[in-house]
């Protein structure tokens, strides 16, 4: 099984196949929101649109396929539920490089250098705090706290 056959089992799984009307996004399912995709009929999406959602918009766009296990889940998890730019800038500054959210070369560069079980703890962390903040926490914090752990545990 390919890493994003791995990482996307483990998303949908905490995204749900549920429709949330009261969702920060606006109405969401399976991780895909109305406001994200506003041309896209959310009610009706099969399991088949949203694998190739996430492939081309998440994974492929966070260049999850040049990470390594398990930095390539956390990048990814982080994109669908919290945006790729929040993903892409909770790495660099896991990294210590400038957070600009757009993956260059510096911050391909120093992917490459760095100790990844460090870069981990890291990126969770700052994952963790970004959450702190953002609103919806009071509804949903317990939940992200959860799939934080639960991605952790399941790499």
């Amino acid at each position: 099984m390919s890493d994003f056959e791995r990482a996307f089992q483990l998303v949908v799984h905490n995204e749900g196949e549920g429709y949330d009307r009261k969702d920060p996004g606006g109405v969401t399912r399976f991780g895909i929101s109305q406001k994200a995709y506003p041309r896209l009929n959310i009610a009706a999406l099969t399991i088949n649109q949203v694998k190739a959602i996430y492939f081309k918009d998440y994974w492929l766009k966070a260049c999850c396929d040049v990470l390594e296990w398990p930095l390539s889940l956390f990048v990814f998890d982080a994109a669908v539920n919290q945006g790729l730019s929040a993903a892409i800038t909770l790495l660099q500054k896991a990294l210590n490089v400038e957070a600009d959210g757009v993956l260059g070369r510096q911050t391909m560069t120093a992917i490459h250098e760095a100790d990844l079980r460090l870069v981990c703890a890291k990126f969770m962390t700052n994952r963790a705090f970004r959450y702190v903040n953002t609103r919806g926490f009071d509804r949903y914090g317990r939940g992200w706290f959860n799939r934080i752990f639960d991605v952790a545990i399941q790499s």
